[in-house]
């Protein structure tokens, strides 16, 4: 049996869960005060700090760290990098604590953290599915300027572990389907998968559907005009692209509980923009279709917004004559971090060297 410890750090939290094999202990969500990590420049100085955290939680739990198996922390968008489950090494910290990625966010310190835990105790420390998964067709990089290419940055993490679910679930290997996955959150990517690689996506940050946050692909001559408008900052600027978009700023909400109230109640406007969403939502899974010629075996959907029925029914009802759907509610992040740790521990996956 292997004991593992997940490690998922998140803006405000720090979300730890102790397995044995595919069997969750405990799952933990440590939340941090804005005072806490508000003084902290950049988010790789947080790690010490959620360090101390995590072993502080363990020991009130009672875990033995001395019976732990391995450490698997979150993966961030890190440099291009192919699917799988890399072992934590010093080039991969290095990285991190340097801002040799593609993006600072706080997912990057996942490495550390779990390092921090492993290396005393002489085990391994992991990370599966950063959000840098790259196995895209050369001509899906393609935009329309040569200085601002199409970057491979998604929810590989949740999308990867869904496709392979599916795969399992009906017999098949996930390297011998064509699938359309839409991960639907806060952000949303759709992405293409051809016989196990995920050859296309968009970043939740840059363009596809709106969603609950984020404004997704807008007319971009009117963007260009409210960027110089001298009404938002750069930074906030950013802000209303990427946490005050999408339905938060068309209805004044993110949560999709609210959206389906103000329906019952006969709020039409909720309805007509919630349809909306679900409308880029289906187009965007027909583009990504073509991807694959049409050759599309099922199409899956997952993300927190899935646990909605009346609204992934919504995006069936335009894309079923496609392929099959099939939904995949929520998004487990730490059972996705273990079972790719133990398809290596077990000899049925490859590590992979981070370089």
């Amino acid at each position: 049996m292997y004991r593992i410890l997940a490690i998922n750090p998140g803006s405000t939290s720090t979300k730890i869960a102790l397995f044995e094999d595919e069997n969750p202990v405990f799952v933990e969500n440590i939340k941090h005060s804005p005072e806490e990590v508000s003084h902290f420049e950049h988010y790789y100085e947080q790690y010490h700090f959620r360090a101390n955290v995590i072993h502080k939680v363990l020991g009130e739990k009672g875990v033995d760290e001395k019976e732990l198996s391995a450490v698997v922390g979150r993966g961030g968008p890190f440099k291009p990098l192919e699917s799988g489950t890399y072992l934590v090494n010093e080039r991969m910290k290095k990285d991190v604590l340097e801002g040799n990625v593609q993006a600072e966010h706080i997912s990057n310190i996942g490495c550390l953290l779990a390092s921090d835990i492993a290396e005393p105790l002489g085990i391994p420390a992991y990370i599966v599915d950063p959000v840098s998964v790259d196995e895209f067709d050369d001509v899906a990089r393609v935009s329309g300027h040569p200085e601002i290419p199409r970057k491979s940055l998604a929810h590989a993490l949740n999308v990867k572990m869904v496709a392979k679910k599916f795969a399992k679930e009906q017999g098949k290997k996930y390297e011998d389907l064509n699938l359309v996955v839409a991960h639907i959150g806060g952000g949303i990517t759709i992405s293409s998968h051809r016989k196990g690689k995920m050859i296309d996506v968009n970043n939740a940050n840059d363009e596809g559907p709106f969603s609950p946050q984020r404004c997704g692909t807008l007319p971009i001559t009117g963007l260009a005009k409210l960027c110089y408008s001298g009404k938002y900052s750069e930074k906030e600027m950013k802000a209303q692209l990427i946490k005050k978009g999408g339905l938060f700023a068309l209805l004044g909400t993110d949560n999709m509980l609210e959206v389906k109230r103000r329906m019952d109640d006969g709020d039409s406007e909720a309805e007509f923009y919630a349809r909306a969403m679900a409308y880029q939502i289906a187009k965007s899974i027909g583009a990504y279709s073509a991807v694959l010629d049409g050759d599309v075996d099922a199409i899956l959907i997952t993300g927190g917004v899935s646990y909605n029925k009346w609204f992934t029914d919504w995006i069936e009802q335009k894309v079923r004559f496609i392929a099959p759907v099939y939904v995949f509610p929520g998004e487990d992040e730490m059972e996705a971090l273990v079972l790719g740790v133990l398809r290596v521990m077990r000899g049925e996956e490859e590590v992979k060297e981070y370089t």
